[in-house]
């Protein structure tokens, strides 16, 4: 089973939202911290993009800037142009909006439109994927505030190819958009994740997560475990799968995935029995089978030990939602 996409999943709840945004210089937007992973994809111009910490960055034509946390942010065209609260949080922008800001900043809302004139201007792709923060994945919360990928020419084709494909969407809906587009986002939240692991990859410093998909016996014993997360793997089993002794697999997932293989692998089928309870109308007996435990007792106990409530009231006080 694919890792990186369970971690995803785990993590997702509602629908990803994304629209193109004009702004015309000059402009500078501060965005609040959200409960979402938000981004934002130069097309045309450039900006500077204020993370929470650390000097600003520069974005340019093709250029990715990733907020896997969801950080508190700001957008400028350069760095002495002040910054004013958005008036719609990257979270709130729906499929398929089209933002055009005029010069002093006024959105579309009030349908004003954008000064003609030689004004340069910079056109982005911005949105978010809402996250349910009470059950992160260590994968993704081991992600940085901010991913920048620059673009560079014959590099990382398949993300260009999402952005384009995405970007050619938004520009002209077309029958079918409606589920062409959460598609298309989740094509890219997946390219964008792939290479900034690739990239930490070639360039000797990854670390925790990222060094864990590419640690041959660390990766494979994630695999089985999501591949079957129901069967009574002992440590020794996972390393027989591993193809390592079964003291240097035990070394090796705990010092890169940040917990004991046995750990990892209860967090992992409590995390998926919550879904199952979330999203579904299965019998708790199911539930439990579906999660390794063959008494739904011993199940009933594991998931108040991780969530503070048995599994009927833990489905009873939330909300459905679809991942």
């Amino acid at each position: 089973m694919d890792v990186l996409s369970d971690a995803v999943a785990a993590m997702r709840t509602g629908q990803p939202h994304s629209g193109r945004v004009h702004r015309p210089a000059p402009f500078g937007t501060r965005h609040p911290s959200v409960a979402a992973a938000g981004f934002h994809i130069v097309l045309q111009g450039s900006c500077w993009l204020f993370p929470p910490d650390g000097a600003p960055i520069a974005l340019s034509v093709g250029d990715v800037a990733f907020l896997p946390h969801g950080a508190a942010h700001g957008l400028a065209d350069s760095l002495s142009t002040p910054l004013v609260d958005a008036s719609t949080s990257l979270a709130e922008i729906p499929p398929g909006q089209d933002d055009r800001q005029n010069d002093d900043g006024v959105g579309a809302s009030t349908g004003r439109h954008p000064t003609p004139g030689p004004t340069a201007a910079t056109v982005m792709l911005c949105g978010a994927y809402l996250l349910d923060r009470s059950r992160a994945h260590p994968l993704l919360a081991d992600l940085p505030e901010v991913i920048h990928l620059p673009a560079r020419v014959g590099h990382r084709p398949e993300l260009r190819a999402a952005v384009d494909l995405l970007g050619g969407e938004l520009e002209q809906p077309r029958p079918g958009s409606d589920a062409m587009l959460p598609a298309l986002l989740d094509v890219l939240l997946l390219h964008i994740l792939r290479a900034w692991f690739d990239e930490q990859s070639a360039r000797g410093a990854a670390t925790g997560w990222a060094a864990a998909l590419r640690d041959p016996a660390v990766a494979a014993g994630l695999r089985v475990i999501h591949g079957d997360p129901a069967r009574p793997w002992t440590v020794a089993e996972l390393a027989s799968q591993a193809g390592v002794s079964r003291a240097a697999f035990a070394r090796r997932f705990a010092a890169l995935v940040g917990q004991p293989p046995q750990t990892y692998l209860t967090w992992w089928r409590m995390t998926l029995a919550a879904r199952l309870l979330r999203d579904s109308d299965a019998p708790l007996a199911t539930v439990a089978r579906k999660v390794g435990y063959t008494s739904e007792f011993a199940f009933a106990h594991a998931f108040k030990r991780e969530y503070g409530s048995a599994p009927g009231g833990f489905r009873r006080s939330t909300p459905g939602e679809q991942y």
